[in-house]
């Protein structure tokens, strides 16, 4: 930044010293130039610095492969007159917006600068966003959007208000077009929150990022409730309480690193699909632990992490929301070195059981994966569907119904593996034959039945002395995968060493898969 200052008075010496009309608007362009590059000056990105944050400018160039990054509406300006505004203007209007390559992709960019005006949203601030969205549909690229704003600028009234509502409008039709990823490195308040909700994926920086529609101070009057901006909306909160955050990251850097892995995973857009990566790790390679990991006895935990660390290439698993309903597991992989969904049951985790965020955080993770070309390969251990009070009056039937419809409604290449058990409802759910599932294999270890033998039994013999032996009847013709095998319900069933190769295997059979929905406007899912 001291090399920006030298350049501004560079910029001004040239300009003062001008001898001709060409000389002078050459240097007046410098000078604005200079001046958009400094953004609200040394003083305030030093105080932007001290609270650990980098600037707009520092983080794209971070995000994006060294010198790609082409930037557009560098000179714009406010055109607010009201309050004093009309001699108070900042170069470039508080957000930074371009082109870029990301992993050598195009990428479009927007970066919030809160060194000028408090990173305030404009008018021509949100001009500036909606361009780049524009541009990023027609071409077919996702769009990154580095959030660090003071919310709408008062100054602007509804001038601002409508700025965001375009975003909004954008962001909507952008979603499920081309993929959009929003990065909350500083603050983000009041209708400003709703743009990253709308996006495909939202990350956050600890400790110094926070979401929120009204802060402490509303919340203090309206509710008389004392709480800090970090106790109501910083990273903590979203990533582990609401689900608003998918993860979050412990400074600057790091956010932007795990973005540019993130990218390394997606398509450009729903009109291709997500670019292979070579691998060494062979498509046929068994891994004999796998056969033993699923414990014998049904009731004992064991980690699903484990179980597809072992399967996909090079156990690289980019884990979505790790911190949020943590008994089922998102995140994407490469299996024979293309892209893949993962959904799993995480049996270490209340058993595995599916309730009312479980369901809706993969809900809308396999209709992201469905609409951006990428198959979905599902790892099936699931007791149910959690019983209770809370649950029913909160809404699990239409909450669950929420991944029941995703998988459903999902028309790219889909795989599940059963390892152990699959009761109930939420054997449907899970990806089973009856969602068109393409390929469901099973592990010996399986259960699928409509519960587990200690229910049925009551049930079914509730006069029975020895329920030990009528237990022990019901798990020989249950507690088994041949019943549903036998009716067609599962292809196959697998050794769990070679897992791996089945699925890269049935992968290459599905990869010119070919399969629509019935024409509609639009669906119209549980909400």
């Amino acid at each position: 930044m001291l090399r920006c200052a030298r350049s501004i008075k560079t910029a001004k010496r040239l300009y003062a010293t001008a001898s001709t009309k060409g000389e002078e608007i050459k240097a007046r362009i410098e000078l604005k130039r200079q001046a958009a590059l400094e953004g609200g000056g040394q003083k305030r990105i030093a105080a932007q610095h001290a609270k650990g944050k980098l600037t707009a400018r520092e983080r794209i160039e971070l995000l994006v492969d060294p010198g790609t990054f082409r930037e557009t509406d560098m000179f714009v300006e406010h055109q607010c007159t009201d309050f004093n505004m009309a001699s108070t203007k900042i170069v470039g209007d508080g957000v930074v917006t371009g082109v870029c390559k990301i992993n050598g992709r195009t990428t479009f960019v927007f970066s919030q600068d809160f060194t000028s005006f408090g990173g305030s949203l404009s008018r021509t601030f949100a001009n500036k966003i909606c361009k780049i969205m524009d541009r990023a549909m027609e071409v077919g690229a996702p769009v990154v959007g580095l959030n660090d704003s003071g919310g709408a600028r008062i100054q602007e009234g509804v001038d601002s208000l409508a700025g965001y509502a375009e975003i909004f409008q954008r962001n909507v039709l952008a979603s499920g077009v081309v993929p959009q990823v929003s990065l909350i490195m500083g603050p983000c308040a009041g209708g400003a929150v709703y743009s990253p909700a709308l996006t495909d994926f939202t990350f956050m920086v600890r400790g110094s990022s926070y979401l929120f529609v009204t802060g402490p101070d509303v919340v203090k009057a309206v509710t008389n409730e004392t709480v800090t901006q970090e106790e109501l909306g910083g990273a903590g909160p979203h990533t582990r309480k609401s689900g608003v955050a998918h993860d979050a990251f412990d400074n600057d850097v790091v956010a932007l690193a795990r973005t540019r892995e993130l990218l390394s995973y997606l398509p450009q857009s729903n009109r291709e699909p997500a670019a292979p990566r070579l691998t060494t790790d062979p498509a046929e390679r068994a891994d004999l632990a796998l056969d033993t990991l699923v414990p014998t006895d049904s009731h004992q935990a064991y980690d699903m992490k484990a179980i597809v660390g072992r399967i996909i290439d090079d156990s690289r698993f980019f884990e979505i929301m790790p911190e949020f309903a943590r008994n089922i597991i998102i995140g994407f992989a490469r299996m024979g070195g293309r892209t893949v969904g993962i959904v799993g049951n995480q049996p270490l985790v209340s058993s595995g059981v599916l309730d009312i965020n479980a369901s809706v955080k993969a809900a809308r993770f396999v209709r992201f994966c469905d609409a951006f070309n990428i198959p979905l390969v599902t790892f099936v251990d699931v007791p149910g569907f959690l019983p209770g009070t809370q649950q029913e009056h909160n809404g699990i039937i239409r909450e669950g119904a929420k991944l029941l419809y995703a998988y459903a409604e999902a028309t790219v290449p889909k795989i599940a593996i059963t390892t152990r058990k699959a009761y109930g409802g939420a054997h449907c759910v899970m990806s089973s034959k009856q969602l068109r599932g393409d390929v469901n294999l099973a592990w010996p270890t399986a259960e699928l039945a409509v519960m587990g033998a200690k229910g049925a039994v009551g049930i079914l013999w509730r006069s029975v002395e020895d329920r030990g032996a009528a237990e022990e009847e019901y798990n020989r013709v249950f507690a088994n995968p041949l019943p549903a095998a036998q009716r067609g319900y599962l292809d196959d069933i697998i050794t769990p060493s070679t897992t791996r190769r089945r699925i890269i295997e049935e992968l290459d059979i599905l990869k010119d898969k070919r399969q629509q929905n019935l024409p509609k406007k639009h669906d119209n899912m549980p909400l």
